[in-house]
């Protein structure tokens, strides 16, 4: 297991995006009235937020950052560092956080790259961010997690499309001797591929005249070879099996009690399946805030989504200790533990 502490990196401050337009699945009309309410109580999600033909993740991710530059009065040419952590970028090259530092003005000497991750995208980002912060002494540093799944969903495909909403992220960082240290456990495992995949479209399967014929899965599941296909019972145990050792062995290595912090913030795939999760931690329910509702499974853009909805108030008045753990396609799985000052937040903001 990947276990390490980062030191000298605080978490200044956090936004969101999200599209105005929004589904709501007691709409959704391929569900009867029954299968509504037990994909609601199972799920946790009512609506999501659905990008509009021609919004890009890195657009919702520049509207978070303009408002949180300006929340914070940061001058764009003081950020030395910027990663886009998504599975959407703008396109197949170059890379969408290069076009993302001209877009926002960040000075040409800045670090600029992706990273290619989905449910654990932010967590890993966030290590990989602040060890380059810690190591490099980067003053300021913003790390971009979203996704616009919703481009790689089938409508008719009852098992995919009811969960996922598309949302972009920002998180600023910067570098303080004086910060507590982050604690990381980062995991993979890749024999689990196809349990969250979109089978063509890469090197692999190269997309052809038969990518986007629909086929006919089972009832009320039907898609093409260029749509998102999830086997959520693996999903289900792999989360159960994984997610809480992982969390208990960084407490251990971090010499931690989870009693002592104040929030559990979980990637937001399903209530059931959190629930789970939190139960088998031992953790009291007001500690782990939800977002499902209103915006289903957003990727990595998540966890960060979760803080500015959920807890923006209560984070932004003096010091608290979160556990955040992100988890899914790959597969991959991380979790971190981190001290927060007077976070600032944006609200969560709307994109036409």
């Amino acid at each position: 297991m990947a276990l390490f502490k980062v030191d000298n990196v605080k978490v200044v401050g956090m936004g969101a995006t999200v599209p105005k337009y929004e589904e709501s699945n007691w709409d959704y009309d391929l569900l009867t009235e029954k299968e509504q309410d037990l994909l609601v109580k199972t799920t946790g999600i009512e609506k999501r937020r659905i990008a509009q033909s021609g919004t890009t993740t890195s657009d919702l991710c520049y509207h978070s950052a303009k408002n949180l530059l300006s929340k914070l009065e940061w001058n764009s040419n003081e950020i030395e560092l910027l990663i886009f952590v998504s599975q959407s970028p703008d396109y197949y090259l170059p890379a969408t956080s290069i076009i993302l530092q001209d877009r926002l003005g960040l000075p040409k000497t800045a670090i600029a790259f992706d990273i290619n991750l989905g449910c654990s995208g932010f967590v890993y980002g966030l290590s990989v961010i602040s060890t380059l912060i810690s190591t490099a002494r980067i003053k300021k540093a913003l790390l971009f997690s979203g996704d616009v799944s919703s481009f790689s969903i089938n409508k008719n495909d009852k098992s995919t499309f009811p969960l996922f909403g598309d949302a972009g992220t920002v998180t600023a960082l910067e570098f303080d001797s004086s910060a507590n240290p982050l604690y990381f456990n980062l995991q993979s495992d890749g024999s689990g591929y196809e349990a969250i995949i979109i089978p063509d479209g890469g090197l692999r399967n190269p997309t052809n005249d038969e990518s986007y014929i629909e086929h006919q899965i089972e009832k009320g599941i039907k898609r093409s070879r260029r749509n998102l296909k999830l086997e959520g019972m693996d999903i289900f145990n792999f989360s159960l099996r994984e997610v809480a050792p992982n969390i208990n062995n960084l407490l251990e290595y971090a010499n931690e009690d989870k009693s002592d912090f104040d929030y559990f913030v979980m990637h937001q795939a399903n209530k059931l399946m959190n629930e789970s999760i939190r139960k088998k931690l031992k953790i009291e329910k007001d500690k782990v805030p939800y977002s499902l509702a209103k915006f289903g499974n957003t990727s990595s853009a998540s966890i960060p989504l979760t803080i500015v909805s959920e807890l923006k108030n209560n984070l932004s008045k003096g010091k608290h200790k979160l556990i955040l753990s992100g988890f899914g396609v790959g597969l991959s799985w991380a979790s971190v533990l981190l001290d927060t000052n007077n976070l600032i937040c944006t609200e969560v903001l709307e994109y036409e």
